[in-house]
């Protein structure tokens, strides 16, 4: 068996085994210019995530929130009836239609009934079921016209209430309540709930999630029909009920 030459050098290096790539190897800015065709190697990214559209978004949130069934329809019949309740009896006095007695009746009506502005009672009262009653419809600015219209008619409410002591709610007489507090308690739910996505208020937070500024609208309206009737009207509109002689 031969014996290792121990004498002959001992490769130490990669350039003495052979191993220094040289120019055989490309650089990337090479292999880039090269076109890195199919022999090639590529340098591989990984492209941004395309924004996802606006329908896109609004269909993932529908997903998660809760059905809503017939929700929506049943808002939309109860602010058609309070709405056109209102457009009703606010073209009544504005323009006479439907029987009613009319701008100069109205004023009349105002100033028999003891309010001491006759012709600024008026306005309000026509502003707020004539204007109040179409955003109703619309489903438009509904918190507001919701206030507005709960404002008027707890003002009525008053007026009649305190026109004979005792308590008036058979809609028979003509100082009854009963259509107003039903009126009242209509509006009051529109402000609560909202106006549902049957409305142009659909896109708002306040059309299907109303929070605590509802709360708010309402404790407005109550304080805007105090005020207008002590101030317009004055007296107790309670007398003769209980407590409130």
């Amino acid at each position: 068996m031969p014996k290792p030459d121990l004498h002959k050098d001992i490769p130490r290096t990669d350039e003495d085994l052979g191993l220094d790539p040289g120019d055989e190897v490309p650089t990337a800015g090479a292999a880039q210019a090269a076109g890195g065709g199919d022999d090639g190697y590529g340098y591989a990214s990984i492209p941004p995530a395309a924004a996802a559209s606006a329908g896109t978004v609004r269909l993932q949130r529908r997903n998660r929130e809760p059905r809503r069934g017939t929700l929506d329809l049943g808002l939309f019949v109860l602010r058609l009836v309070v709405g056109y309740t209102f457009i009703y009896h606010g073209l009544q006095k504005l323009t006479g239609w439907f029987h009613g007695p009319g701008l100069d009746g109205t004023k009349q009506m105002m100033e028999t009934g003891g309010w001491d502005y006759p012709s600024l009672s008026t306005a309000l009262v026509i502003a707020g079921e004539l204007g109040g009653g179409i955003l109703l419809v619309l489903g438009l600015a509904t918190p507001l016209a919701a206030g507005a219209v709960l404002a008027t008619i707890l003002t009525a409410w008053m007026w009649k209430q305190g026109m004979i002591a005792g308590f008036q709610y058979n809609a028979g007489t003509p100082t009854g309540v009963e259509l107003d507090t039903i009126l009242a308690g209509a509006s009051l739910a529109i402000i609560l709930t909202g106006p549902g996505r049957w409305s142009f208020d659909r896109a708002r937070g306040w059309a299907t999630r109303p929070a605590y500024g509802s709360f708010t609208v309402v404790l407005l309206a109550i304080a805007a029909a105090i005020a207008s009737y002590l101030f317009l009207h004055g007296g107790n509109p309670l007398t003769g009920i209980g407590p409130f002689n």
